[in-house]
């Protein structure tokens, strides 16, 4: 299975906590005039659980035909209830989405029995492929590899799995369970640096938000490692893993993402929705220390080979 670098893609607002239509449009150009061939809207870095139920339709509404093909599209449709749920799945898949992804109910901790049932009433009623997100340190617990494969074998429009564990364990066990009896299911690792040993893994790739910022680097990483160019893949590694610091900045990362598309000329700004704070001056020194040392290395050729 070749590997695929896909975006969760941050979301647009303007100063007001309003969707910056034009700005997501220039997000959008950014990503695919990059090589990145799938995004995900409306997922963790998209602000999904900040946005009512008119901004997501609105987003979807404009997403669909102005990306029109140039790239695979999923939507987050995952809301604080089922009915939500089916109604913005419904939504995204008859506009034109390649498929949706649902992260489980968060807040409170479901038993193994109440996560199955979540995502057997949804893969029943939802009339397209859905990708399951399994994000413990958000929901509070985890989509374990037996859970998926029960799934599996009850419903064929369950297709993948984002997996943000960093333990790349985690996501080796979930594919040694499954890809025996399943072995087209589509996993992604969430967690950028994770790439290499996810494919080593017979993973489908990644799904991270550093190719926000930079989408030709991870498109060329992508790229070298279905060609099993290992020592770029491994060059690669290593720009990739001192990116990771970004995340290190501030806890809730995203605005700092905007900053540093802002400073590679996305015509975003870095606004995030209340209550986010602005980013601080030394969070974009920190910043720019970080795509600086990358930035050179890109430059000089540093480590490509």
């Amino acid at each position: 299975m070749e590997v695929s670098f896909y975006t969760p893609v941050v979301t647009a607002f303007n100063e007001h906590g309003e969707l910056d239509l034009d700005g997501n449009k220039q997000i959008y150009d950014h990503l695919i005039n990059g090589g990145i061939k799938g995004l995900l809207i409306l997922g963790s870095s998209g602000e999904f659980y900040t946005m009512d139920m008119e901004q997501k339709k609105a987003l979807i509404d404009m997403a669909v035909p102005y990306v029109n093909k140039r790239a695979k599209l999923f939507f987050g449709t995952a809301c604080s209830t089922m009915e939500e749920t089916l109604d913005l799945s419904d939504y995204a898949l008859k506009a034109g989405a390649d498929g949706v992804m649902l992260i489980s109910p968060y807040y409170f901790t479901l038993d193994d029995a109440s996560l199955e049932n979540f995502y057997d009433e949804a893969a029943k009623n939802i009339a397209g492929p859905v990708y399951i997100y399994n994000f413990p340190d958000r929901t509070g617990y985890d989509v374990r590899p037996e859970i998926v494969l029960r799934l599996l074998r009850k419903h064929k429009n369950i297709v993948g799995l984002k997996d943000s564990v960093s333990e790349m364990g985690h996501t080796r066990a979930l594919l040694t369970t499954v890809r025996e009896e399943f072995p087209d299911f589509q996993v992604y690792c969430g967690f950028d640096e994770n790439l290499i040993h996810n494919a080593a893994c017979g993973g489908a790739g990644c799904i991270g938000g550093l190719s926000n910022v930079y989408p030709e680097l991870m498109t060329q990483w992508q790229d070298a490692v279905n060609r099993n160019d290992w020592s770029l893949s491994f060059a690669l590694q290593k720009k990739v893993d001192i990116l990771m610091g970004i995340y290190d900045i501030n806890p809730f990362f995203v605005p700092i993402l905007k900053k540093a598309m802002m400073l590679r000329g996305v015509g975003i700004r870095d606004h995030c929705r209340k209550p986010v704070l602005p980013v601080t001056d030394e969070e974009t020194r920190r910043l720019e220390e970080i795509m600086g040392k990358v930035d050179m290395m890109q430059q000089s050729g540093e480590s490509d080979r």
